[in-house]
């Protein structure tokens, strides 16, 4: 082993599919660097199991910097492990220290259904998005970026929403699985700038609905939700789409009979 590197037991959780049970299966690695990062460790390890013959570990990555979101493990009790404020990609193994055993398990929430080993399909969140995470009206040609003012604090609230990169840390996080920091995100990012404002209501009623539909718990805030976000998203946006989802709730235009009445 060269110096400073480093030899772990790693107990990984291994599921072949969504309908088959899963159990931690413990592996060895040796001559882990303290510079490599959290997935390239896992990289090792599975050239390791495709030498053997064995079947690799399934895991989700991408981009691996950090603006993805999807490098999705649950790391010794931990959605990204023991660092504050990076995503699993981010994390690098002078973490931890020589010897350690390290647990690596997928996001365990009623909504996130594993899909193979650590990944899981977190398809609900794509289906919270297009019930209204966006704005219908015709942009068309690129306009000054003056011509709408908007306040500061607007601004800057809108863009640390919009920082949100739907990993799912905040489900894995919450004792209820619960998906309100993500869809508040959302809300918030669109609700607070002028463009997002003709359909606020719609938006907040649809989306926090799908959110409900697919199984989310509910928020007992906690707070363990903004603890663990990669990208540090405040709950101060649950409590403005609570507000968001209260006055569309009461101002809600019940439509209009098309039944012909009494005779």
């Amino acid at each position: 082993m060269s110096s400073g590197n480093m030899n772990l037991t790693l107990k990984i959780w291994r599921q072949k599919n969504a309908s088959t049970a899963g159990k931690l299966i413990t592996y060895q690695v040796a001559d882990i660097s303290p510079d490599m990062s959290f997935l390239e460790m896992i990289d090792v390890l599975n050239e390791q199991l495709i030498q053997k013959g064995e079947e690799p570990v399934a895991f989700d990555h991408d981009c691996r910097e950090g603006i993805c979101g999807m490098c999705s493990l649950y790391i010794n009790g931990r959605p990204h492990g023991p660092k504050y404020g990076i995503t699993t990609c981010q994390l690098h193994m002078r973490s931890f220290n020589h010897g350690d055993t390290i647990i690596i398990e997928p996001w365990r929430a009623k909504a996130f259904p594993v899909v193979k080993d650590l990944v899981v399909d977190r398809s609900a969140f794509d289906r919270i998005i297009a019930k209204g995470g966006f704005i219908s009206v015709n942009t068309g040609s690129a306009k000054d970026a003056n011509n709408i003012p908007i306040p500061k604090q607007n601004a800057d609230e809108a863009f640390e929403a919009a920082a949100c990169i739907g990993c799912g840390a905040c489900v894995a996080a919450c004792a209820n699985g619960s998906a309100m920091l993500f869809v508040s995100a959302k809300v918030s990012q669109l609700t607070l700038l002028p463009q997002g404002k003709p359909e606020r209501k719609e938006r907040v009623l649809n989306m926090v609905g799908q959110m409900d539909a697919e199984g989310f718990g509910n928020c007992s805030n906690t707070g363990a939700c903004e603890a663990e976000c990669p990208k540090g998203i405040s709950i101060e946006n649950i409590a403005r789409m609570n507000r968001e989802f209260l006055v569309a709730s009461l101002t809600k235009k019940e439509p209009k009979n098309s039944g012909g009445g009494a005779m």
